[in-house]
C-alpha cells in the first residue's frame, strides 16, 4: 500500500499533498498541547508499532503480498488527530530511510493510511463502542470492525489514485506515462487481498490489541489522548508505556517473519521490474492478465531514481544475514521515530515550555 515514486504523477502529488496538509496543520495543533516529553512514550510507541508491523508482509491472492497498519489502535487510543502524526511519522521514517513508499507520494501515502485510516477507525468505533465502558467487549468487537474497514478504505483509495493514472496521463498513443493499470485492474487487485487476509489481519490485531489494554491498562483506552494525559497525569509515561515497550521489543526481534512472504505488494514493483521478463510475468499474473506496456513508463522511469535511501528494502548493506539486518532495521526505524518525537516535542516548546 505504499506507493513508490513515478507510480503518481506530479500533478497528483500536488493535489494529495494539498489535501494533506490542512490535517497535518490541524492534527499538529491539536496535538502540540499534549506533545511534551511526558507523553512522547506514548505517541511514539505507537508510532513505532505502526512502523514494525508493517514490516510483517503476508502472502495475499496473486502471488503479492500486504500488510497491517495498526492505524485503528493508534486512533482509539491517541484520538484521530494524534494518530494522523503518529502514522505519518512512521511513513516518514519509511520513506526516507528505507524507501518503503515514495518521496513525491509521501503525502498520497499519509492521506490514505493516516488521515483517511485514522477518521475511519476513530468514527467506526466511536459509533460502535457508544457509551460502553472501557472493559466491555463491545469495545474490542468496534475496534476490529474498525481496523477492517480503516485498511480497506485506505486500501481503496490507493487503487483509485492508482487507476486514473493511465486515464488521465498518457502519451500521444496512449501509452501510460505512470502507474499503467486501470481503474478496473487496480481495485480488484487491491481490494481482494485486503478483504480477505490483510483486512483480517488489522482486525485481529485491533480487536486483539484492545483486549489486552482492557486487562493491562484501560486507562489508556481513554478515547483521546488528551484524556489519556489526564488519567496519567500523576504516572510515569514511560512506565504506564513499558509492557507495549516490551511487546513492541518481541515484534522487532520476530519481524523476520515478514521476509518469509515471497512477492511484492501490488503496485510497488521497481522501474527495473517491467524491464525484467520473469518480474513481468508476476506483475501480468497479479494484475489478471493485463497487457503491460512494451517499455518501462516513461514518468515512472523518470521519478523513481529521485530518492535512493541509504537502507533500501531494510536490507543495511553491511549485513550479511537478511534476518539480523530486518530486525536491526526495526530497531532503527524505532529509535528514529522516537528520537523524532523527541526532537518536535523540545522545538515545539522551547519557547512555551510545558512544566512536566
Amino acid at each position: 500500500m505504499h506507493i513508490p515514486d513515478g507510480y503518481l504523477s506530479p500533478a497528483t502529488c500536488a493535489l494529495t499533498y494539498a489535501l494533506t496538509l490542512p490535517f497535518w496543520y490541524l492534527a499538529f495543533q491539536r496535538v502540540k498541547r499534549q506533545l511534551h516529553t511526558r507523553m512522547v512514550p506514548l505517541l511514539a510507541v505507537f508510532s513505532s508499532f505502526s512502523f514494525v508491523i508493517m514490516m510483517f508482509n503476508l502472502p495475499l491472492p496473486g502471488g503479492t503480498s500486504g500488510h497491517a497498519v495498526g492505524m485503528a489502535i493508534a486512533a482509539i487510543v491517541l484520538g484521530p488527530w494524534a494518530s494522523m502524526v503518529s502514522i505519518s511519522i512512521a511513513l516518514l521514517i519509511q520513506a526516507i530511510f528505507f524507501g518503503d513508499g515514495g518521496i513525491t507520494t509521501f503525502a498520497a501515502n499519509c492521506l490514505n493510511m493516516a488521515v483517511a485510516g485514522s477518521l475511519v477507525a476513530h468514527w467506526t468505533y466511536t459509533l460502535i463502542a457508544g457509551e460502553s465502558t472501557l472493559e466491555s467487549s463491545r469495545r474490542v468487537v468496534a475496534a476490529a470492525i474498525a481496523g477492517y474497514l480503516a485498511i480497506n478504505v485506505a486500501a481503496l483509495l490507493t487503487a483509485i489514485e492508482f487507476g486514473v493514472q493511465p486515464m488521465l496521463f498518457h502519451d500521444a498513443s496512449g501509452t501510460p506515462l505512470y502507474a499503467p493499470y486501470p481503474l478496473a485492474i487496480a481495485i480488484p487487485a487491491m481490494m481482494i487481498g485486503h478483504i480477505s487476509i490483510a483486512g483480517l489481519a488489522e482486525l485481529l490485531i485491533s480487536g486483539g490489541l484492545v483486549a489486552f489494554l482492557q486487562r493491562s491498562n484501560p486507562d489508556l483506552l481513554a478515547s483521546s489522548l488528551a484524556n489519556a494525559t489526564a488519567r496519567l497525569a500523576s504516572l510515569s509515561v514511560w512506565k504506564s508505556t513499558r509492557t507495549l515497550w516490551y511487546m513492541l521489543a518481541g515484534l522487532m526481534i520476530l519481524s523476520p517473519l515478514g521476509l518469509l512472504s515471497a512477492g511484492t505488494a501490488w503496485g510497488e514493483w521497481g522501474a527495473e521490474d517491467f524491464a525484467s521478463a520473469g518480474v513481468r510475468q508476476e506483475i501480468v499474473r497479479a494484475s489478471g492478465g493485463a497487457t503491460l506496456p512494451d517499455t518501462v513508463p516513461q514518468g515512472l522511469e523518470r521519478l523513481a531514481s529521485l530518492w535512493r535511501a541509504p537502507i533500501p528494502d531494510y536490507a543495511p548493506s553491511f549485513m550479511l544475514s537478511a534476518s539480523m539486518g530486518y530486525v536491526l532495521s526495526a530497531v532503527c526505524g524505532a529509535g528514529l521515530i522516537l528520537l523524532l518525537f523527541l526532537l518536535i516535542s523540545k522545538v515545539t516548546f522551547r519557547k512555551d515550555p510545558v512544566e512536566s
